[in-house]
């Protein structure tokens, strides 16, 4: 028996579907689950809206990306900042 276009439908969801999670699987290395303080976010929404960026996730991950391209002095001087010291 000939299966309905409805049928075929929802086989190809699973399909996606399937094909979705796999690309995840092979993709994803791990979640971070973090606490924001309100001083912290304030910051964090400030820096997306001069990024011109909507979600948090997309500013974190250029943030790490282009923090990688940084040599080491930079580097020491953009994670050693106390809440106190303005960067240069």
């Amino acid at each position: 028996m000939a299966k309905t276009a409805t049928e075929r439908k929802r086989e190809q969801r699973e399909r996606d579907k399937m094909a979705e999670s796999d690309r995840l699987a092979r993709l994803l290395s791990r979640r971070i689950k973090i606490d924001i303080y309100k001083g912290t976010d304030d910051h964090l929404k400030a820096a997306l809206e001069r990024a011109d960026l909507e979600e948090p996730e997309d500013l974190i991950t250029r943030l790490i990306h282009n923090l990688g391209r940084l040599d080491d002095a930079a580097f020491a001087r953009i994670t050693s900042l106390s809440r106190y010291e303005v960067a240069e």
